[in-house]
């Protein structure tokens, strides 16, 4: 029987959340809407842009929020990660401890150095702009991997951003194998579209043969196929994952359990911050799956959890409010 419902491994990165104009991403040179890299004194100058006492601090990081969420339903979830001994370092461990993580790392041996911080900025349209310093989450690599762990787990969780570092693609590669080894499922996160768009050949190195399960949204299904409309890419994902989930934004989710397409509907609400909706999507899912509820039900449950976060600030929901509507969507 797993110990584990879900083993994560991904970024440990502390969001600074801060809201921003849209003439904020022209004045200081940002694509809006995507997920960009930067070092840390690009970062530095865009901190200095934005008015810190409005903004707030939270653990993040995409399979981060993920397996947080999986806790939040009631499951349980592993961590492999890496951040620094510092002061965000301590902040991420603690956080991880609070919400129920078990993980590779105490605060005393994490590395030195600066652990990665992700600027996420949200315009009035609702969407979220993240600028990322990975720190020594780059550093992420076969030796964070806690084997133990991962072969009495579930599934296993994998996200896209880290093919963007050789050594975190290794340590994705090597996780994948060991799970397929001893029959834990495999699922992976495309994380965000300039992932497929500029590591397409690194993350097919991952998607290998196919994975048990993938969380991607339309746009990067699209790109990944290579193909200008759902229809078409729906049917090539068949070659890429034996089941998938493609959300959908405001149009809800479409589902493939390896057999038929099944129809999420949306969750009416008034947006107000994506940061988070696919992350809490697959968490969500991922609890229900390995809850006995059929790709259906977890499907309603993913898409009741993301309409909230949606609706509010920041990429978490409390556990209460996770528990409760769990509990309204069962007793419906």
């Amino acid at each position: 029987m797993a110990h584990y419902d879900v083993y994560g491994m991904g970024n440990a990165i502390v969001d600074i959340v801060t809201e921003v104009d849209h003439h904020f991403f022209e004045q200081h040179g940002i694509e809006k809407g995507v997920m960009t890299l930067v070092d840390e004194k690009r970062q530095l100058q865009l901190m200095k842009a934005i008015d810190m006492k409005k903004s707030r601090m939270s653990g993040g990081g995409s399979a981060g929020n993920t397996v947080v969420a999986v806790s939040q339903f009631g499951g349980k979830g592993f961590y492999s990660c890496v951040v620094a001994k510092d002061q965000l370092g301590k902040f991420y461990l603690d956080d991880l401890k609070r919400n129920g993580i078990d993980t590779n790392l105490t605060f005393e041996n994490c590395p030195e150095g600066h652990t990665g911080k992700c600027l996420v900025m949200t315009s009035p349209d609702a969407q979220r702009t993240l600028n990322t310093f990975l720190g020594v989450s780059s550093f992420l690599g076969t030796e964070h991997l806690n084997e133990e762990a991962l072969v009495h787990s579930t599934y296993l969780y994998m996200e896209g951003y880290l093919v963007a570092s050789p050594r975190s693609l290794e340590a994705m590669k090597e996780a994948k194998k060991t799970a397929e080894r001893h029959k834990v499922y495999t699922a992976l996160t495309f994380s965000d579209s300039s992932m497929v768009k500029y590591f397409s050949r690194q993350m097919n190195e991952v998607v290998g043969a196919s994975v048990d399960l993938l969380f991607c949204n339309e746009e990067e299904a699209l790109i990944f196929t290579g193909t200008d409309n759902l229809q078409d890419a729906r049917e090539k994902l068949k070659e890429a994952a034996k089941r998938f989930a493609i959300t959908l934004g405001a149009n809800g989710a479409l589902i493939y359990d390896g057999d038929t397409f099944i129809q999420i509907e949306p969750y009416k609400v008034r947006a107000i911050d994506t940061n988070g909706a696919g992350d809490m999507f697959a968490g969500a899912f991922l609890y229900g799956i390995t809850h006995g509820h059929s790709m259906a039900e977890a499907g309603k449950l993913a898409s009741l959890a993301a309409s909230r976060v949606v609706a509010q600030w920041g990429p978490r929901l409390d556990p209460q409010t996770a528990k409760k509507l769990l509990a309204d969507l069962m007793a419906a």
